[in-house]
């Protein structure tokens, strides 16, 4: 059997470890246009404090994943899948070529949310979604490190992510001011005594906290960037990070003709409209209507399917107890996280 897992994150690399293991007779692709190898997305948001991230960050190199007896077809982006044909066609170096598959895994992951009124200023603000995302930025810091200058951030969003990198940024001495929109911090994973006592942590870091305080886009003032506020104008950040959720990866899913919602939608068996195909992670909407895009239920759902296609098992797939947990330096709430 030839499975073809487009995606080389926790979920697609998970799976194809799990069944070289349970299905050593199978012939695994993987489909990936990353370039650096297997790596840890959740230490992105921990990516400024550790001199050694870019190499810490690694879990295992493309190299050592061919060794195993998995095909990584590395900086290769997935173009279109051809149901009647049980084809996926894609491009790597210029050239389009296609591959046969038995059965097909979707775990493209997703990509950082960027607001309708920030698209416009494109190339005025950053996101930190994969590690080249976070070596450009730590480039930047360098540079502006190595002029004598202490960076000056702003992060727009107080989500998980956007407070994890405030944090991280606070912790090594640059200036940080978060804007957020609602009247607390990570609302939709806090209760409210919880968003207080992370309101005063950050601030403790250093964290120049604005509540309420919604950006309606950025501009380029005297050398340096600037927010517009429905109350005005803030100036003099050398980096915007815009910090505001994901968005599933559908694109492809949705060209191919399977049902897609807020992400591509799978049934209890993790599959889509089409019998032959899967999908996984943080791109797929599961059957109670949830997208699990967190580490534990992710590499559960990677573990399972690697059963399942290995014809060990025909259970459906269910959603693990876990208990995510914000990575913000001296934080730890009291109340369970909301989900």
């Amino acid at each position: 059997m030839h499975i073809v897992i487009i995606g080389s994150g926790m979920a697609g690399i998970t799976l194809a470890e799990e069944l070289r293991k349970l299905s050593p007779e199978s012939r695994l692709t993987v489909l990936t246009q990353e370039t650096h190898g297997f790596y840890s997305r959740p230490m992105l948001s921990h990516g400024f404090s550790r001199d050694d991230v870019e190499t810490k960050i690694i879990l295992r190199s493309f190299a050592e994943l061919r060794t195993s007896g998995i095909d990584i077809q590395a900086d290769t982006e997935a173009l279109a899948i051809d149901h009647a044909a049980k084809t996926v066609t894609y491009r790597n170096a210029g050239k389009e070529s296609i591959t046969g598959y038995d059965k097909l895994v979707l775990g493209p992951g997703s990509d950082a949310f960027i607001p309708p009124p920030f698209r416009a200023a494109k190339g005025l603000y950053r996101v930190i979604n994969s590690l080249d995302d976070l070596i450009t930025l730590r480039r930047q810091r360098a540079a502006l490190l190595a002029s004598g200058t202490t960076p000056r951030w702003a992060i727009v969003g107080g989500g998980l992510i956007g407070c994890e990198v405030a944090s991280d940024l606070a912790k090594t001495g640059d200036a940080v001011v978060l804007f957020h929109a609602l009247p607390r911090l990570m609302e939709r994973q806090l209760v409210e005594q919880d968003s207080a006592t992370l309101l005063s942590v950050l601030q403790g870091l250093g964290v120049d906290v604005r509540l309420d305080a919604g950006a309606d886009g950025f501009e380029r003032a005297d050398g340096q960037l600037a927010i517009r506020l429905a109350g005005g104008q803030e100036a003099g950040f050398d980096g915007i990070l815009v910090a505001c959720g994901f968005k599933p990866r559908t694109a492809l899913a949705e060209a191919a003709g399977l049902e897609v919602r807020r992400g591509i939608a799978v049934d209890t068996h993790l599959t889509t409209t089409d019998p032959d195909i899967l999908a996984l992670g943080d791109a797929a909407e599961c059957a109670d209507g949830r997208i699990y895009a967190y580490v534990m239920p992710i590499r559960q759902q990677a573990l399972w399917l690697a059963k399942y296609l290995a014809g060990l098992t025909t259970d459906p797939w269910q959603p693990p107890a876990f208990k995510p947990r914000a990575k913000v330096h001296g934080f730890t709430a009291a109340h369970p996280y909301l989900f």
